[in-house]
């Protein structure tokens, strides 16, 4: 790889085909900075590659590295390649799918750094960095809501384990090694630290090249749930109070010297071990088991972050005085724990207030050990203990130690209780309908079971943990209030009048669902267990709206505007009846699962739909793009609460509606027409059976990436419905076609132009951010499209009118979109991200040969069983390597 580290750091092919002049552009201004990182990393994987599998293994990489790269030039054909990919026995074609993988991850890992020096050298001071808390703020500052937003203000990320994360877990912590050991090195100060830390990077490497990319056996739950800790454990928990101390900062001079002005906004919910819907492994133990391991990972965090603070806080009672309450607090401890507090009092003499804390921590590490005699009862009671030595320092004068690092635990337990993230349940509404009838007929199923089962671990949960650990209920595929209803009703079967305190949260998914959702919040009020609830929470109510399903179902510029009228139709009828509404958005990561940027997607959220509010799900490989990496998690949450707070103002909210109405008649055109020629593809006889000859659907369900079955049912896909988004947008990314991010789009704009006019559209893109995000997650969408791979791939199903009919659309959609955005080409105004693209494309067609010549040889049959298994495997690593140079799955 050492050849591919420095084509990228100093050079490119010669122009001479379209595509070529970008690339050419691309390695032009990629920074000196991620030039050296890259060059480095690559060098250092040629080398590894060299020792363990030869000279002749690091040739044959470099010669398809060549070959592609000459396809983009012109100077060589697919043909030709797909003749010198087939020359290779099988082995030596997994080994260099490998080596491409492998090359991907580092590239990643160069560019995550360069990132974070890009983000450390926009934070100059002075003038807040765009898009952050800071800003916001800024803008804010004469308004006169400004008060009521940061009051009202929530940031509700939910982490589901939602199968979109290729990457093994060690291939994850091998890559986070290779992460800190290149931060080691380029901030080395002398030559012997900096080659013993280069000695440290090529071992790091090494043990990467060495590690299996493939998972040997299946996911369960409770391992995805112990692999979110991990997010938690490394980034959130340091990550949240430093988030409230900007927002401290921004809002008031003197941060850290008073009572802060910044409340705890971020709450965290989760779906691991809480999602059944479809996922028969989700069983009431297992969301039992999630919810303990929630708990060790947070109380472990809260001791040490309390013993680290009590440690360090030796101020001696002659300079600090301790209040009168302290004091008493500290004579009741010492009367109920005598030998505890005399070993405090021992190692920590004449400090009153290092020895309360030290006692808080003790107490902590009890209600972890449940040692009942010494634990908390409830967060309160800590946050009690935590504020009183707060006083008690405030009072005595030592205000920068009361609301310094004392105020960012106060802030973390807030933030995460003893529970860490709300864990929510999910499961089928004809689930219900069908435990319900079961139990009328006194004959319960073992599914029937477990779901009364599942809401006697809810009261459990509360019991043990409180009301905020596990209350959210949702529904999916609500279609009427008596969806809702029935929820209740299985509780009260379930416990009768101890039933759990339940939020049942609809969840409206496709499109007819999305349409009539206000209809079945009116039958929603009816119900007496949710009155009694909105009476209970100030008028608080739920809904969640399913982006994935409603955009396979219509298309994705159809599923858009749907989801937009919908948000309007909702924020409406919460007005008149009076409902404080949040809008729990079911975002994929992918661009055809409602992904893209999210601090741009709350902006183009409709008028009154955010009001200080924005809930969403975080899945898969987004979750470690996100909050993997201190610094990128501090980005990502200060950009979404700078759109929160923005897309909350009257200015943002009027400009937003008058554009929407505006525009109305153009977007029914655009997204009648798209969902047209969406459906007369997706819908047409044969085309699952084709989509699943031409794509790795089949072989993504072997990758064990998740505990959930990538489908409904058995055998091949008879309709789209079969299929789960997540594999549908997963299968289509591997074919180079994104077909689920832009398909339809181009008939759609199309039908506006012939009947409003290409300078309506523009206008359109101008002046209206829910149309420009949807075309700027198009152009996105097409920019890691690649029409000539694609078009191999689907020359696999036998079916040229399909294939004709994509690469039509595709070539309309690019077209339009081009016109619409003014760019001479895709994503001509997103310089980074066009960099990232357009110098990956080349080796991700190199993955793609591989991926094809396994894809071909399966699907043609008359292999061995071992050939088979060798060419699965190749497939397989062919399938994570794609993912991995992509940056996205599903």
């Amino acid at each position: 790889m050492a050849a591919i580290a420095h084509t990228a750091a100093n050079g490119a092919p010669e122009p001479g085909s379209e595509g070529v002049s970008e690339r050419l552009d691309a390695v032009a201004e990629m920074p000196d900075e991620l030039r050296a990182d890259v060059r480095l990393l690559g060098e250092l994987l040629g080398q590894v590659i060299a020792e363990q599998g030869g000279p002749d293994l690091l040739a044959d990489v470099e010669r398809l590295r060549k070959a592609v790269i000459a396809a983009k030039r012109g100077e060589t054909t697919a043909d030709e390649i797909a003749a010198m990919v087939a020359e290779w026995p099988i082995d030596r074609a997994v080994q260099i799918a490998r080596a491409f993988t492998c090359y991907f991850h580092l590239v990643n890992l160069a560019e995550e750094h360069h990132r974070i020096r890009s983000l450390r050298q926009r934070d100059q001071g002075g003038v807040p960095l765009r898009e952050s808390i800071a800003e916001a703020v800024e803008r804010l500052r004469d308004d006169e809501r400004l008060g009521d937003l940061i009051e009202n203000l929530e940031f509700h990320p939910v982490l589901t384990a939602h199968p979109t994360e290729a990457r093994r877990r060690a291939i994850v912590t091998a890559i986070q090694r290779i992460s800190a050991q290149l931060g080691v090195y380029r901030t080395a100060a002398g030559a012997s630290e900096r080659e013993e830390a280069k000695r440290r990077l090529i071992e790091e490497i090494d043990i990467l090249w060495r590690t299996a990319q493939l998972r040997p056996t299946k996911l369960d739950p409770l391992d995805e749930v112990r692999t979110a800790m991990a997010v938690f454990d490394e980034t959130l928990f340091r990550v949240v109070p430093k988030i409230y101390r900007t927002l401290d900062a921004a809002l008031a001079p003197g941060t850290g010297t008073r009572e802060p002005r910044a409340r705890a906004f971020i709450r965290f919910g989760s779906w691991i071990g809480g999602d059944r819907d479809g996922n028969p492994y989700v069983t009431a133990r297992v969301t039992r088991e999630a919810i303990q391991i929630q708990a060790e990972h947070v109380l472990i965090a809260l001791e040490n972050a309390t013993s680290r603070i009590g440690r360090a806080l030796t101020v001696a009672n002659l300079f600090t005085p301790p209040s009168a309450e302290l004091s008493a607090a500290i004579a009741q401890a010492e009367g109920d724990h005598p030998d505890l507090m005399s070993e405090l009092a021992k190692r920590s003499p004449r400090e009153p207030h290092r020895q309360w804390l030290l006692f808080v921590a003790a107490r902590i590490a009890a209600t972890r050990r449940r040692d009942l005699d010494l634990a908390y009862r409830s967060p309160d009671e800590l946050l009690a203990d935590l504020r009183l030595v707060q006083r008690s320092l405030r009072d005595a004068g030592a205000v920068r130690q009361a609301y310094g690092e004392l105020q960012h635990l106060i802030w973390q337990v807030e933030t995460f209780g003893f529970h860490l993230a709300e864990l929510e349940i999910r499961q089928h509404s004809e689930v219900h309908a069908v435990a319900l009838k079961e139990i009328a007929s006194g004959s319960l199923s073992e599914r029937t079971e477990e779901v009364l089962a599942t809401f006697r671990t809810i009261a459990w949960i509360q019991e043990r943990f409180g009301v905020a650990a596990c209350s959210r209920y949702i529904v999916s595929f609500t279609r009427s209030a008596a969806d809702i209803a029935a929820v209740y009703e299985l509780a009260r079967h379930a416990l009768g009048d101890r039933a759990p305190v339940l939020d049942v949260v609809p969840l409206f998914e496709s499109g007819d669902d999305l349409e009539h959702a206000p209809e079945v919040l009116d039958g929603m009020l009816r119900l007496e267990p949710v009155r009694e609830r909105l009476a209970a929470n100030g008028r608080r109510l739920e809904v969640m709206l399913g982006y994935s399903d409603s955009a396979k179902e219509i298309g994705p510029a159809a599923a858009t505007l749907r989801l937009y009228d919908a948000q309007a139709a909702l924020a409406e009828w919460a007005r008149a009846n009076d409902i404080r509404l949040t809008l729990f958005h079911g975002r994929g990561g992918a661009l055809g699962r409602g992904g893209g940027p999210a601090n741009r997607a709350v902006l183009a959220q409709a008028p009154g739909s955010v009001a200080g509010r924005f809930k969403v799900t975080e899945q898969g490989e987004v979750i470690f793009a996100r909050y993997g990496h201190a610094e990128i998690a501090r980005r990502h949450i200060e950009q979404v609460t700078n759109a929160v707070l923005l897309a909350s103002t009257p200015a943002v909210e009027s400009k937003a509606a008058e554009a929407a109405a505006r525009f109305r008649e153009l977007a029914e055109l655009v997204a009648a027409a798209s969902e047209r020629a969406y459906r007369a593809l997706v819908e047409a006889p044969g085309f699952p059976e084709w989509f699943a000859l031409v794509s790795p659907l089949e072989e993504i369900g072997r990758l064990r990436i998740g505990s959930r079955p990538p489908r409904r049912g058995l055998g091949a896909p008879r309709s789209l419905d079969d299929l789960r988004a997540i594999p549908w947008v997963f299968a289509w990314a591997q074919t180079r076609v994104n077909l689920p991010g832009w398909y339809g789009l181009g008939s759609g704009l199309a039908a506006a132009e012939a009947s409003r006019g290409m300078d309506e559209l523009r206008a359109a893109y101008r002046e209206w951010p829910l149309f420009a995000s949807m075309m700027d997650n198009a152009e996105m969408s097409l920019a890691k499209t690649d029409r000539a791979i694609a078009a191999r791939y689907l020359a696999l199903g036998g079916r040229e009118d399909f294939a004709e009919q994509v690469l039509g659309e595709y070539d309309l959609t690019r077209r339009l979109v081009l016109e619409v955005t003014g760019h001479r080409r895709l994503l001509e105004n997103r310089r980074v991200l066009s960099r990232a693209v357009q110098l990956r494309n080349p080796y991700v067609d190199a993955l793609s040969h591989l991926q094809l010549r396994a894809l071909a040889a399966l699907r043609a049959g008359g292999l061995s069983e071992t050939e088979h298994e060798r060419l699965s495997t190749l497939l397989l690593l062919s399938v994570n390597g794609v993912a991995a140079g992509l940056q996205n799955t599903g």
